[in-house]
């Protein structure tokens, strides 16, 4: 996953949610996000402000 850009995690994400793909699948997403100190909502997704 380090190799995707941010907007590839995010629109991964979103589309991961979508489908109701397996939540050990988004979890690992999510994770990532958290990692890249990037936050996520079920609306939005955007750059924690530090």
């Amino acid at each position: 996953m380090a190799d995707l850009s941010d907007d590839l995690l995010i629109e991964s994400y979103q589309k991961a949610q979508d489908l109701q793909l397996s939540v050990d699948f988004i979890t690992l997403i999510q994770k990532e996000l958290e990692r890249r100190s990037l936050s996520f909502t079920s609306h939005s997704i955007h750059k924690k402000l530090t």
